[in-house]
């Protein structure tokens, strides 16, 4: 059964929970690119659908869940074939942001963010290759994980672009992002450690002034946490590494997926389809000049955070664009975005946003960035600061 995007739900799909474990009693929703045994993903467009087959198995993710004591209460929208971080389906619509309801989720997890936001669910899994739940966590003032990359199976979940592509999940608090944590990790989660803090100024330039008067206040409001962090230098580039990423990702996706458009020559909708003759026209050459810039971008952030140092960093550059915006004003603040998820994407490393406060009345995020395989002390290090944050509000 259809649900529509006003509640954020493709369809409503309960499966109860296998086990019992860490997650009893909760409720999450599914990104519609995760496999569930008898049912086809559609990955955000009919054609999709249509072409591919129902699943033969659960996704390893959906098991975990499932045997961990949860139960799935619903399959969430998506962006086409999640290449997009704006959650506007030209096919299925646009689910509610019920932080801002004038204002677009963002996506690609943008059904995933919008459940949660909503108090739909307890918890709801996303993907996250260039942002897709970093930024709806931001828009909609939710709790967002991107993982370390590798370090949870995507099996049963369609591949955008392999080298970038993350399994993540949004919950209202921090502590419910841990306890899922707990599960998908298979990790206990430390007490909360003591990093060594860093922040880069260059990146907060990159946000619109109120947003980044926003950020630089609740970052003063973690003083009484112990968060008194030095500056570095991440070799913030915004174009190359906005460049890099684009150029990277679109190779990987038309290696993916660029048989499949091209036999089935797929409805896509306006930026969709854009995107996609992009990915066909890359060349070796600018895959051979990109590559350089991810080295770069990967070696500066393991010297610089080690094992124990923790990077501030704004999670978008602004508030949720507001629906129906000039679509090139759209683009423009897309490419702004990934200059800034491009950080822990090229790097492949985890990070954890935050709300952090309101920009032209709209939730703004603040992101934590830690060493590769450091998503525990993340979580950790989130719960303990947004306590911070509420008790200086």
């Amino acid at each position: 059964m259809s649900a529509g995007p006003v509640e954020g739900f493709i369809e409503r799909l309960e499966r109860p929970a296998m086990g019992a474990g860490a997650l009893d009693g909760l409720s999450f929703g599914l990104k519609d690119l995760y496999d569930i045994r008898g049912r086809t993903a559609g990955c955000g467009n009919p054609d999709w659908a249509r072409t591919h087959e129902p699943a033969a198995a659960d996704a390893p993710v959906l098991q975990a869940l499932l045997g961990a004591g949860a139960a799935l209460a619903g399959v969430t929208h998506t962006d086409e074939l999640a290449y997009s971080l704006n959650g506007e389906n030209h096919h299925y619509g646009t689910p509610v942001n019920p932080a801002a309801l004038d204002r677009i989720p963002g996506g690609s997890s943008s059904g995933s963010a919008s459940v949660t936001a909503a108090g739909l669910t307890d918890f709801a899994i996303g993907s996250d290759t260039g942002g897709s739940v970093r930024v709806p966590a931001a828009y909609c003032g939710l709790f967002g994980i991107r993982t370390t990359h590798g370090r949870i199976s995507l099996a049963g979940c369609m591949p955008l672009a392999p080298s970038y592509d993350t399994c993540g999940w949004f919950a209202r608090d921090a502590a419910m992002l841990a306890r899922v944590g707990r599960v998908l990790l298979d990790q206990k989660t430390p007490e909360a450690p003591q990093p060594r803090w860093l922040i880069d100024p260059a990146l907060f330039r990159l946000c619109d002034d109120e947003t980044a008067a926003a950020l630089e206040a609740a970052v003063g409001m973690l003083g009484g946490a112990g968060v008194v962090p030095a500056k570095a230098d991440t070799g913030f580039d915004p174009e190359a590494w906005k460049e890099a990423f684009r150029i990277l990702q679109a190779a990987e996706i038309w290696r993916v997926h660029g048989g499949w458009v091209t036999a089935v020559r797929p409805e896509f909708g306006p930026g969709v389809r854009d995107r996609f003759r992009m990915a066909e026209s890359i060349t070796e050459a600018e895959i051979a000049e990109a590559r350089p810039v991810r080295d770069r971008v990967r070696r500066t952030m393991t010297d610089l955070l080690g094992s124990d140092g923790v990077l501030l960093a704004p999670t978008a550059p602004g508030p949720a664009p507001v629906r129906g915006w000039d679509p090139v004003l759209l683009d423009d603040f897309r490419y702004r975005i990934i200059a800034l998820t491009a950080l822990a994407g090229h790097a492949g490393l985890p990070q954890v946003t935050i709300p952090a406060g309101l920009s032209d009345g709209a939730p703004v995020g603040l992101s934590l960035i830690g060493p590769r395989d450091g998503d525990a002390m993340l979580l950790a290090l989130a719960e303990r600061l947004s306590e911070a944050l509420l008790t200086a509000a």
